[in-house]
């Protein structure tokens, strides 16, 4: 599986044609799916249970993921690291970087537990959920917490081996961790083979099951023999302060672009949705699985991308990283156009999908009918800002994407989303959805203008100073 040549440059490949991206963002595509395929079945069992564990699973993965997010985010550049130490040919330092994320991660993660075990109700009710839901949202919150810890493992090696351009390791581990996940969920919501009926709780100590053992195969790979010989995994255990600083210098603004982007953007939807009725909240939760599943593919080749930019910027060729963003960009645009057709033409019956009676839930699928309208807008802008972000972050451009995704959180969706439905509330759910369309569709521009710019381009990690760059028009772009 990870077979040292692979290691090795190579020559006579064009790393800007469609094949070659195609091949390094296949296995984090098909990663990326089955995480959220894997989501999606965990809403849809829980669905089965009624309305209001449908309404509370959406709220309590937002909050847990929140603090996951900042994290999550720090360790993106791993990738950037790793790969532009790749490409520098200083491949020791490729596997200090992963030992210092996994121990950023998991300091952050007890810390995390203190403070958000005890508070979990206080914080349902700041988010103005019903009181009927907030008691399932706590246990589910509370086992989500846990499973973070173990998460570090799987997020840390996530990034080390597409930073190494062996994602295929990650794909395997992803797949046997999540059949594991979806088997336990049924054995544990359900109540099957002998197992006591757990409800909701079932679907978080599934989760933690299932990542569990993905997290055991990653740790396993990267210190056996062979990324051991090529990179020295179990000969780099020593904490390095400096990389540390390096790692949260470029990761905290990726990881606050994260926490805000996904948690902090998904809280605020919830918060404003949840006025407006559990209905609301449950359409919310099944429009979010739909789009969640459809911008995977988008962001396994925004993770690739990012790794394919950081090798190139590390062996000095940052015209290339022009012609790989525009390559993945233009199969996105395609590929989400689609998507966007689809969403709208087949709304009705999308809807219809969570339900267990359409007749007594019709209140349900309505709203999130009109819900999907927004969504099928705002399809091809997601792609964009997606690759753009990678592209970026492949460069080390990260406190950019924070700014654009803080403004976008709390002004557009925000204060945006709060007066919409203060003036207009009528509109019910859709007044909060329009806002949050307005703040994906202007994030993309955003990013494309920096870009464009090409400002990333002066971006040298390793030596924190601009750098003389002398390809800077040469390659055409979107």
């Amino acid at each position: 599986m990870t077979d040292q040549s692979t290691f090795e440059p190579q020559t006579g490949v064009d790393e800007t044609s469609l094949m070659y991206m195609l091949r390094l963002a296949g296995p984090m595509v098909v990663t990326t799916v089955s995480f959220t395929i894997m989501q999606f079945v965990d809403r849809f069992m829980v669905s089965r249970l009624g309305t209001n564990a449908l309404a509370a699973i959406l709220p309590a993965g937002f909050a847990s993921f929140l603090p996951s997010g900042l994290v999550i985010g720090a360790m993106t550049s791993l990738n950037t690291f790793v790969s532009q130490s790749l490409g520098r040919g200083d491949r020791k330092a490729c596997a200090n970087y992963y030992w210092q994320a996994l121990y950023i991660g998991l300091a952050y993660f007890v810390a995390v537990i203190v403070v958000m075990w005890p508070t979990a109700p206080w914080i349902f009710r700041m988010m103005g959920q019903p009181q009927d839901i907030i008691e399932m949202e706590v246990i589910y919150l509370r086992i989500m917490l846990y499973a973070h810890v173990l998460a570090v493992v799987n997020w840390s090696s996530s990034q080390f081996f597409m930073g190494i351009h062996r994602p295929i390791i990650t794909m395997f581990s992803s797949l046997v961790g999540q059949v594991v996940n979806i088997a336990a969920n049924y054995i544990l919501i359900f109540g099957k083979l002998g197992a006591p009926a757990m409800g909701i709780a079932g679907a978080g100590w599934g989760t933690f099951i299932g990542i569990g053992v993905a997290a055991g195969i990653n740790i396993t790979v990267f210190l056996g023999p062979r990324i051991n010989a090529a990179f020295g995994s179990r000969h780099t255990l020593n904490i390095n302060l400096d990389k540390i600083v390096n790692l949260l210098k470029v990761g905290l603004p990726a990881g606050f672009d994260l926490m805000v982007n996904v948690a902090f953007w998904g809280v605020i939807l919830v918060a404003l949705v949840g006025q407006f009725g559990t209905e609301s909240l449950a359409a919310t939760s099944a429009v979010l699985a739909f789009t969640s599943l459809t911008i995977m593919p988008v962001v396994g080749m925004g993770t690739a991308l990012t790794a394919a930019v950081g090798k190139t910027i590390g062996q000095g060729k940052k015209d290339v990283a022009l012609k790989q963003t525009s390559v993945c960009l233009r199969i996105s645009l395609v590929y989400m156009g689609l998507v966007g057709i689809c969403l709208f033409i087949f709304r009705d019956s999308l809807m219809a999908f969570w339900t267990i009676d359409p007749a007594k839930d019709k209140a349900v699928i309505d709203v999130g009918s009109n819900i999907l309208i927004c969504a099928a807008l705002y399809q091809v802008f997601h792609a964009a800002r997606t690759i753009y972000t990678g592209s970026l972050r492949g460069a080390g451009d990260t406190i950019w994407l924070a700014v654009v995704s803080g403004i976008g959180a709390v002004f557009i969706l925000g204060a945006g989303g709060a007066i919409i439905a203060a003036l207009f509330p009528s509109l019910g759910a859709m007044g909060p959805w329009i806002a949050a369309m307005v703040s994906i569709i202007l994030a993309a521009w955003a990013n494309r203008w920096r870009f464009k710019s090409k400002r990333w381009m002066d971006i040298d990690l390793f030596s924190r100073r601009p750098v003389g760059v002398t390809m800077r028009d040469g390659a055409a772009m979107e």
